[in-house]
């Protein structure tokens, strides 16, 4: 017997062989579940790890936080009587962050993540050489260089570190990374490998031969339910893929014409069609499962949240009472929430945060209301951006993750982005989207989309007001300016020194 609690109270469940394991190793934390098929949750985890912030742009982690917290997580699911109950495991991860490692899959130097953009300057070198129209042939989209590309990094340490990239055997992804230390074996997928991997599944050599060496240090690709091997318990983990694409399956981007939205450190938004326009600035993944996903990511959704929050002496719960005890007031400052470039659907890392339309007046609560709205707004251009990649015009948006987690917040998306927008009563849908992709490897479910649909219950749904939409229609348009306005005065502000 297994005790199952929930809310304090326990009871006995029968331990039936399918139970099902999801691990998302994410931007702050660890978080894992433990579900039965039906969506019924058993046990799980959830612990942060650092990030160090260094000039330059440098933002780095250590991956034994990583190794560390998957440690524990089987610990915990095998003291709660779960060890050889499980029938598959997948593990997610963020990505465009990176691992040097040796020919034993040990880490060289700390992981450069995705936020980190100290490989600005060969990424504009690198996306020099890719005209539009190869992009498109080549990868199904005009997908630029950034900071955080892959071959960015490898340009970098290659000039900056020569000692380590001679030593580097292999430049891994967070989960292939922590899948070889649980497995032994050294895979990839094809579609965390965002601007490196063609819509035919493989390596695009023609842009690998931009960095001499780079093709030699990429692991072998595998499908995203393709079991890899087994962990020392004996659980069967499968190749999985990027946090980005798991957690929009998980929302409930997972089936056709679908849109979701998932809140994190960043705000990532879907949708699900096999129609492509080549829309700029939007990411459109090769076929999987039986769906092809265009994602938007941006760079700082509760990224945002959090550097307010440090800077005003607030926590994250009473950032949100005070937004929610005040009504917007006139004016509300508008904010840009580039606090360190953008990604989608500008992809521009020189592009800084800013604060417009200050007067003496305002408040914190206002400025906390600027913040919640700055996000939103990128959320919305994403949302346009998607809407144009797919030709698809969403009504409804279901949505998930931390930032759904504030009613306020939820509120003023809806608002700003005009849908209706159904919140998953299961938060951790990276956790669920990694499930979904075990119970397929499994055949538990015959796809990702009948895996999801025990996951399709809602406890909370945001109606945009519609009174306001013209408004925001305007604050949106003042947004875009703004935008290219700061990014003239940005770079000169940035460039400036004494």
């Amino acid at each position: 017997m297994l005790w199952r609690c929930i809310r304090g109270r326990c009871r006995k469940v029968l331990a039936v062989a399918g139970y099902l394991m999801g691990i998302d190793l994410g931007t702050t934390s660890v978080k894992a579940g433990v579900f039965t098929p039906d969506g019924s949750v058993l046990e799980t985890f959830g612990e942060s790890y650092p990030t160090t912030h260094k000039d330059g742009g440098v933002r780095e982690q250590d991956p034994r936080h990583w190794t560390r917290l998957i440690g524990l997580v089987l610990e915990r699911f095998a003291a709660a009587g779960l060890r050889g109950q499980i029938a598959g495991a997948a593990l997610t991860s963020q990505v465009n962050t990176h691992v040097f490692v040796d020919r034993n899959g040990r880490p060289l130097m700390p992981a450069i993540t995705w936020q980190d953009t100290r490989a600005a300057n060969e990424a504009a070198e690198l996306d020099d050489q890719l005209n539009v129209e190869d992009k498109i042939a080549w990868l199904g989209a005009p997908i630029p260089v950034d900071a955080s590309h892959p071959l960015a990094r490898m340009l970098w340490v290659q000039r900056h570190a020569p000692e380590i990239w001679d030593k580097t055997r292999f430049v891994l992804l967070p989960k292939d990374f922590a899948n070889h230390g649980l497995t032994g074996e050294l895979a990839t997928d094809p579609l965390s490998n965002i601007g490196l991997v063609g819509l035919d599944g493989h390596y695009v050599p023609q842009i690998l031969d931009l960095v001499p060496g780079a093709a030699d240090r990429m692991p072998p690709i595998r499908g995203i339910t393709e079991i890899i091997g087994k962990s020392p318990d004996g659980t069967p983990f499968v190749t999985a893929t990027m946090d980005g694409w798991v957690g929009l399956l998980g929302t409930g981007a997972c089936r056709e014409g679908a849109f979701a939205y998932l809140s994190g450190t960043s705000e990532i938004l879907g949708v699900a069609s096999h129609d492509v326009t080549n829309e700029p600035g939007v990411v459109v993944f090769a076929e999987a499962e039986g769906l092809r996903l265009h994602a938007g990511p941006t760079q700082s959704g509760g990224a945002s949240q959090q550097w307010f929050c440090n800077l005003a002496g607030l926590s994250i719960p009473e950032m949100i009472e005070l937004v929610d005890g005040t009504r917007r007031r006139h004016p509300t400052p508008l904010f840009l929430p580039h606090l360190a470039g953008e990604r989608a659907p500008l992809w521009n890392v020189d592009l800084r945060g800013v604060f417009l339309g200050i007067e003496s007046g305002m408040q914190t609560a206002d400025f906390a209301r600027a913040v919640y709205e700055g996000v939103a707004l990128s959320a919305r251009h994403v949302l346009d951006a998607l809407a144009a990649s797919s030709a698809t015009v969403p009504e409804t948006v279901s949505c998930g993750g931390g930032g759904f987690r504030s009613d306020p917040w939820g509120q003023i998306r809806a608002d700003i982005l005009g849908k209706r927008l159904e919140r998953l009563a299961v938060q951790e849908t990276g956790v669920v989207g990694a499930v979904c992709l075990a119970a397929a490897a499994k055949g538990i479910a015959s796809s990702p989309e009948e895996a999801h649909r025990p996951f399709e219950r809602f406890d909370r749904v945001w109606e945009p007001d519609p009174n306001t939409l013209g408004f925001h229609e305007d604050l949106f348009g003042i947004y875009k300016e703004a935008i290219e306005t700061n990014e003239t005065l940005g770079k000169r502000l940035v460039g400036l020194k004494p």
